[in-house]
């Protein structure tokens, strides 16, 4: 397994061990112990899959309060471009983001700590995205950002004026509007 640094501090790209025969393939998805060798600690309680069309932009979301939560994201099915945007009071990269394309293909995952927002993409026809979670989700808790907030600047590589979007994240505030902080 191989632990990539990424721009932002505590925010990695995981890289399995991947094993492949004729058979196909295997590779640990986790594994507790290696990730606290590398200094990383976390105790996830969910799991989550979601799957989505071409055009799909899942986020910006997070939990606020005690109900935050930490992500191991990876895409099963097809491509997508993961984000990741600080929104750590007193971060010197508060507000700034990380995009990593996530596929069935290279296996990568993406470890986003707490206090974060997360989004994706979908880049193929269909995404099967899956994401393991240390804290329990809760609806009073939840809370986003616009996908096209012009402060956060992501280029999410689909045409927004063509992105699929529920109708709650259409409505999301602006990072400069949250009162949630």
């Amino acid at each position: 397994m191989k632990i990539i640094e990424t721009a932002i501090k505590d925010l990695y790209i995981i890289e399995p061990a991947v094993f492949e025969d004729a058979r196909g393939y295997f590779f640990e998805s986790w594994n507790q112990a290696k990730m606290e060798e590398a200094g990383l600690h976390y105790n996830f309680i969910q799991d989550n899959q979601s799957q989505s069309v071409y055009g799909t932009i899942r986020g910006l979301h997070f939990q606020t309060g005690e109900f935050s939560q930490a992500k191991l994201v990876r895409a099963i099915e097809g491509t997508v471009l993961d984000v990741a945007v600080d929104l750590r009071q007193g971060s010197p990269t508060f507000g700034r983001h990380v995009a990593v394309e996530l596929s069935a293909d290279n296996k990568r995952q993406l470890m986003i700590p707490r206090h974060f927002a997360h989004g994706f993409s979908v880049l193929t026809p269909s995404a099967t995205f899956a994401y393991k979670c240390d804290n329990i989700y809760c609806k009073a808790a939840e809370a986003g950002i616009r996908f096209d907030d012009p402060a956060i600047g992501i280029d999410w590589k689909i045409d927004p004026a063509r992105a699929v979007l529920s109708d709650k994240d259409k409505v999301l505030p602006l990072l400069k509007e949250l009162s949630c902080f």
